[in-house]
């Protein structure tokens, strides 16, 4: 984003460099109206699924290690959504434009599914502990999504300043949609993602040993028929 972002930072600069304000800067200023960015998060909930096996939940998740089970998964996605406007004016005796931007910014999870593998009884010892651990994923996600929110809202409130952009007659909308397209959609994007580092250190090796040992042995009993049967 900063090598984007400082282009068009420098252009936009270029723009507005008269000092004291002109009468457009100063209409500009004074009667366009507030840049307005809005960011929210949304949370939809969550819900547990019970009806996929262990083979297939490791297949699933995709990255798992060689020999290792999954015996539970976590899993959603994340969401960014983007609108992008503002007020114009233009001085054709200059041959600028400023707007006003208004952005609305939308960071959401679907539907979160825990699922749980169908080995395992509801109830059970073993159910219990691969739930806990999958709510510990659940809870991660939910957890970050607020702060991912207030680093980005902090990050737009520094850039726009609640001043307009000025930019040749017919470029400021195109060349605010692109700051979006090429800066902020990138950046937002690796800010939710960052949510990733913090759902594989739960999934630890010693983690997953500690699961295996749980519940008298438990888990293994369970998945160690299928084991053999494979060898």
């Amino acid at each position: 984003m900063k090598s984007w972002l400082a282009l068009v930072l420098w252009c936009w600069a270029l723009a507005a460099t008269a000092a004291p304000r002109t009468a457009f800067q100063a209409r500009c200023e004074d009667t366009i109206g507030e840049t307005l960015s809005v960011l929210t998060g949304t949370q939809n909930g969550f819900r547990i699924d019970n009806t996929v096996g262990f083979r297939s939940l490791t297949v699933m998740k995709g990255k798992a290690r060689p020999g290792q089970v999954v015996l539970g998964l976590t899993r959603t996605e994340s969401i960014v959504s983007i609108n992008v406007g503002g007020r114009l004016l233009t001085d054709p005796a200059s041959g600028y434009e400023c707007i006003a931007p208004h952005i609305e910014i939308k960071l959401y999870y679907p539907p979160i599914v825990v699922y749980v593998s169908r080995e395992f009884r509801p109830g059970s010892c073993a159910y219990e502990e691969v739930l806990a651990h999958e709510m510990r994923h659940l809870n991660t996600y939910l957890d970050y999504l607020p702060k991912a929110e207030s680093r980005v809202r902090q990050a737009l409130e520094r850039r726009f300043e609640d001043k307009p952009l000025y930019a040749r007659i017919g470029q400021a909308q195109s060349l605010l949609q692109r700051e979006i397209d090429r800066g902020w959609m990138p950046y937002i994007k690796s800010e939710m993602a960052k949510v990733e580092a913090l759902q594989a250190a739960i999934d630890s090796p010693q983690e997953y040993a500690r699961l295996g040992k749980v519940c008298g042995g438990e888990v293994q009993s369970l998945i160690r028929p299928v084991r053999k049967r494979k060898t």
